[in-house]
Formats: structure tokens, sequence, C-alpha cells
């Protein structure tokens, strides 16, 4: 369990995870909502300090919550952050208890370094966390033994979010601005919106400065206007 939750965590249908989104703005762990897509990795996660190995990977798409998770489990674990442009150190980094590395099929590290450091921690006890997008396979490395090692870590996947999460985000990201919003409104725009909570985060943003600049509440058509309006940027800024 989270150290800042007050109870046993309760799975919840997406009506139910929408009435439970009423209260204060959230910034730690209770604002990580969990459903089918990510369900497997929070409780892979949340084994932490018992995790079965030194090593764990996370990965899962752009959007999907995983650096999230990261940053919930880093602050609980209290792990060293390696910055992309920072060095990799094996013996200064094996001095904490915890580290977290993100993104590691797109950011390249030492490979020798790392897997110095991955068998440091082994020794120490330390806990090591990865993020990427992808299964180390993938990550175009390079050293049989690293790769070898990486492929026996254990592998907390994430999915994208399911409608009954992008509903849920919706509407704590409309709440968490104060804002009450129809329900019609929600499910269009969790019908119609890319599964990612960064295009969530987006439209909320989006429909909402709409909102003000023309003087007028949230509707459907607003929100399908918006959407339209995203869609019609994302197609210029790739043509």
């Amino acid at each position: 369990m989270w150290p800042d939750e007050a109870g046993p965590r309760k799975k919840s249908s997406a009506r139910q995870l929408i009435l439970d989104l009423t209260g204060a703005p959230a910034t730690g762990a209770e604002d990580f909502l969990v459903s089918s897509s990510n369900e497997q990795a929070f409780g892979l996660i949340d084994l932490w300090p018992e995790w079965p190995a030194p090593t764990l990977i996370l990965t899962g798409p752009a959007g999907s919550g995983k650096s999230h998770l990261a940053a919930i489990w880093a602050r609980r674990a209290q792990a060293r952050i390696l910055r992309p442009d920072e060095d990799l150190e094996p013996e200064t980094l094996a001095r904490h208890a915890a580290i977290l590395m993100e993104d590691c099929d797109r950011v390249r590290r030492p490979e020798a370094a790392l897997f110095h450091l991955i068998n440091l921690l082994k020794e120490t006890g330390g806990s090591l966390l990865l993020t990427a997008r992808q299964k180390p396979d993938l990550w175009g490395i390079t050293t049989p033994d690293l790769l070898s090692r990486l492929r026996l870590a254990p592998t907390a996947a994430i999915g994208r979010p399911d409608s009954a999460l992008l509903r849920a985000v919706l509407v704590k990201l409309f709440t968490d601005r104060q804002i009450r919003i129809e329900e019609d409104v929600i499910v269009y725009a969790a019908l119609h919106l890319d599964q990612s909570l960064e295009e969530a985060a987006r439209f909320v943003q989006a429909v909402d400065e709409a909102a003000l600049s023309a003087g007028r509440r949230i509707t459907k058509p607003l929100a399908a206007a918006t959407i339209a309006t995203m869609n019609g940027a994302e197609r210029g800024g790739a043509a």
C-alpha cells in the first residue's frame, strides 16, 4: 500500500470511478487511477520493497501513465532519479537504496556501466526501476550479457488507457479546474480522443480555453469542435 493511502484500494466500475473523483485535487499516489489497463503494473510496483528481483522494468506507450507510476514509486522509495543528461556512475549510484532511470529505450546509456550497476545493486540489495516504451529486445542493446540480464528482469506492462480510465481521468481533470461537466461531454470526448492520458489533458485545457474565450459553458458541440481543431493541428504538423 502506498503510504499516503487511507485504506485498501477498491476495484470500481467506470461510474464509481467518476463518482469517487469529486474531492480535492491530489498530486500523490491517490492521483493515479487504477483500471484494467494498468492494474498488473500497479500491483507489481506496489510490491516494493519485496520485488522478485533487484531490477524491474516498467513498459508502456506514450501517454499511458508509466512516468506517473514511476514518480509515485520514486517518492515512496526515496529513489535517486537519474537525469537523461547525467553520467551513469555505477559506484556512486549504488550507494542509494533505490534508483529510477526513465526512457531507457530512447536515452542511450553506456552498456558496460549499466551492467555494472545492475550487478552492484544485486550485491547491495538496492532496487532499480527502468522505464521504456518497449521491451529490452528493442532498445538496441549490443552487449549480450546486459541484454540477457534485462530479459530476466520482471516486467510491469501498462497498456493504453481503457475507456473507463479515460472517462475517469477526464472527470478528474475537469474537477481539478473546478468545472462541472455534463456526462455526455465526458462520454463523447472519451470516445473520440486518442487513448492517451496526455491527449486527455490537452483536450481539457483546450476546451476550457475555448469556453472562456467564447463566454459559454462546455457542451458536447464545443467538445466536438475542440477535438476537430486538435486533430487538424496534428495533421497539419505532420504534413
